[in-house]
This record gives C-alpha cells, structure tokens and sequence, in this order.
C-alpha cells in the first residue's frame, strides 16, 4: 500500500511541485493550502506523513504541529523560509522530525521524505535489535518503545534513534556534527538540530533536564551518555 502524505503548503506552486515529486516516489499525496484543513484532515485520518509549511492561513503550522503531537506521533517534515533559524528550532521543540528550507530542491525534500519513512518505520534504528537498559530505563529497540520506570515515554523517530545511539555508546563523547551523520545521515547541516532533539529527550527521560545526569554535555565537544546504573 502507497505512503500516504498530506502536504500541508498555500502557495500552489510550491505545493504541485511538491506533489509531482513525491507521487513519482510512488506516494500517495493529498494537498490542502491552511492549517485549519490540515487538522481537521490529520485528526479525522492520520497520515503517515506531514510536510508542513510554517507559515499558513487560520492556523499555522507550529500550531497543527503541536496539536497533531498532542494525540499521537505522526512524523513531520517543516518547511522554512530560509535564515528563520529560530523558527526552525521552534518547530523541532514543537516536535518536527526535520526540516527543509525555502528555496529547496524538491528532490532534497523527496530524500528527506524517504529518510524519514524509513526511520518512522523502524529501518533505520541502529544496528541490531533487542533490549538496552540503564536503570530504569528500558529502550526495546525491536519494538521502538522507551519506558522510565512503568512510564512509557512517547518519541519522535528521530528522538529515538538519538537516545538508542547514545545508549549504545555510553561515556562517549559525540561532536554535534558526528551526531548529525551518525543519526541523521547529513554530511552537513544545522547543528541546532541535535541541540534541540537532545533538550527534548531530556525533557522525558531526566528527573531533572536542567541538571541532566544521563545525557551530559561535554564542553567544547558536544555531548556523551552516562550510565546511572
């Protein structure tokens, strides 16, 4: 059965452009052009995928960003207009999988849908399978599920695959830009973009993420796991 994606884009332009690239990767593509549309589409039959322009009619696209991630992870691909950095880490805190900016290559934006699949659908989690544990946390890397204590913890793909990395690596220490290729895949990009996924795990996996004790950061370097347990 065809991926079904919903792009979620005012300007007609840039949404058939878009269309026409995904359909030809063989996904099913549905276009709306306003954000209240695009939540009321996505709440009634989850796609599974979103690619979501920031800046939208009636509501924008924070917002349906934010909405859709209260009810369950639907994986997210935003669109941003280019040199709005703060926008962009705005939507990966509001929980993005990741981002594009404007102008882009539709076939970039086409690469990044597969990745994102891929990872959503457990593809591309780091090699191997089974169970890892650190006290009481428990990451189930068959079943891509995280529990703290009797908590399950809900993760985007991308937050997943971070903390199962990591997990795997304890006491290492990790450049932003070796997180990016190792768990992203980008030879380049936005180091941001780890910034953010890392204040979000620790968000849900630290008593106290102003004070993490797990996902620690190494000055000058970046960041390294380490072991409670």
């Amino acid at each position: 059965m065809a991926t079904r994606i919903l792009v979620v884009e005012d300007d007609p332009t840039v949404a058939e452009v878009v269309t026409r690239y995904l359909e030809r990767d063989g996904h099913d593509v549905e276009c709306v052009g306003d954000g209240a549309e695009a939540l009321r589409r996505a709440l009634a039959d989850p796609p599974d995928l979103l690619v979501l322009d920031l800046m939208l009619p009636k509501v924008d696209g924070l917002q349906v960003c934010r909405k859709l991630r209260e009810r369950w992870p639907v994986p997210v691909i935003m669109l941003t207009a280019l040199g709005e950095e703060i926008d962009r880490v705005v939507g990966l805190e509001t929980g993005a999988d990741d981002y594009v900016t404007k102008p882009f290559s539709p076939r970039e934006l086409a690469l990044r849908v597969q990745s994102v699949l891929r990872r959503a659908n457990g593809a591309l989690v780091p090699a191997g399978t089974g169970i890892l544990r650190d006290g009481a946390l428990v990451v189930d890397v068959g079943a891509h599920e995280v529990r703290l204590g009797d908590t399950e913890i809900t993760l985007t793909a991308r937050e997943f695959d971070l903390l199962a990395y990591l997990l795997r690596n304890p006491r290492q220490a990790f450049s932003r830009a070796q997180l990016l290729d190792q768990v992203w895949g980008w030879s380049f990009g936005d180091s941001s973009t780890v910034t953010v996924h890392v204040r979000r795990l620790r968000e849900k996996i630290e008593a106290d993420p102003t004070d993490p004790q797990r996902i620690v950061t190494v000055w000058g370097v970046g960041y390294r796991y380490e072991p409670v347990s």
